[in-house]
């Protein structure tokens, strides 16, 4: 036996350690054939991307669960909250290995205003406690129809603070479930009560113009059957009535686990909530719970009217008032 042989052997397993979790599922499986060492590591990089759809972003881990074909897991790249990523700008994550750290803290939501005092909350008001209600927060009282005002980077509380609910990542216990005709699907992994916060609906911010060029690409695609979009288009109408803020979010490479989110045409049982948070600029997409929902529910709610798209695709959400057409508005 070649004494040089394990020496090297290891010094392939350290380095394909570090770089096999940066390749996507068709690289990672090609590499996998090479040897028998690679073929190893590609196979526990597997597992450990199927045993949580996070990457240890959230407080719990989110698995996929596939009893119907061969595809593991869905591919993409993870954040916890809405971005904005630069047209020419890499995005590379680690998924698989770990030889990787937990991510750093979530970051905070994207344009803040660099402004002092745009919340009268202090060290000592009420909404820092643990109990009671938040009638002694002055951002609790800033209300709009269909919005919820939460404390934010403007505030003095500090994390703990009740008012920020929708802050802290998703803490309910989620799966995802492949099913044939659906695809993959957000499930509950535990009992969720009515009202509680679910998760974010995360992904790049888009603006209108590149919504609609993505759309248009993502629709030439998905007439082949072989891809499915996600971009979510949510309108906020501003107090003065005349005028709405269009906010683009697109999960399809980048998101979180409400990119796995299924339509219902009742209306499913997620209601969908404008947060805006203490100086910031933008509201983000949140998703409650609009009943109590059983473990092992499937998590939906409605992407729109499917009049907008008579032509779309067909839609397999099984209530009793499903329209047979997937809502698709046109962007």
């Amino acid at each position: 036996m070649n004494k040089n042989k394990k020496p090297f052997t290891d010094q392939l397993s350290i380095a394909a350690a570090y770089i096999l979790p940066y390749l996507p599922p068709a690289e990672l499986s090609s590499i996998s054939l090479t040897c028998k060492t690679l073929n190893l590591i590609a196979k526990s990089i597997t597992v450990t991307r199927s045993s949580d759809a996070s990457r240890n972003f959230e407080k719990h881990p989110t698995p996929f669960i596939n009893n119907v074909d061969n595809h593991p897991y869905a591919y993409f790249t993870y954040t916890p909250t809405q971005i904005i990523i630069s047209t020419n700008a890499s995005f590379p994550q680690p998924w698989g290995s770990f030889s990787h750290p937990r991510p750093d803290p979530r970051p905070d939501t994207v344009g803040y205003l660099k402004v002092e005092d745009v919340c009268r909350c202090e060290y000592e008001c009420e909404c820092e406690r643990v109990d009671g209600d938040l009638i002694m927060c002055p951002c609790s009282k800033q209300k709009l129809s269909g919005l919820i005002w939460e404390c934010g980077s403007g505030c003095n509380c500090g994390s703990k603070c009740r008012n920020r609910v929708s802050q802290g990542g998703v803490f309910v216990r989620l799966k995802i479930v492949r099913s044939v005709r659906k695809g993959w699907g957000l499930h509950a992994d535990e009992f969720v009560k009515c009202g509680e916060f679910v998760c974010e609906y995360a992904g790049e911010l888009l603006t209108t113009k590149e919504a609609r060029r993505r759309q248009s690409l993502y629709d030439k695609l998905a007439s082949s059957g072989k891809h499915t979009s996600a971009i979510l288009v949510v309108r906020e109408h501003l107090p003065s009535g005349n005028a709405c803020l269009r906010i683009n979010i697109d999960a399809t490479k980048i998101g979180n686990v409400a990119r796995f989110i299924n339509h219902s045409c009742d209306g499913g049982n997620l209601s969908t909530v404008l947060v805006r948070t203490s100086g910031a600029l933008l509201p983000r997409v949140c998703f409650f719970a609009s009943r109590d929902i059983l473990k092992d529910e499937e998590l939906t709610f409605s992407y729109g009217d499917a009049g907008l798209n008579p032509t779309g695709s067909k839609c397999f959400c099984g209530s009793s008032c499903c329209s047979g057409i997937m809502p698709s508005e046109h962007t």
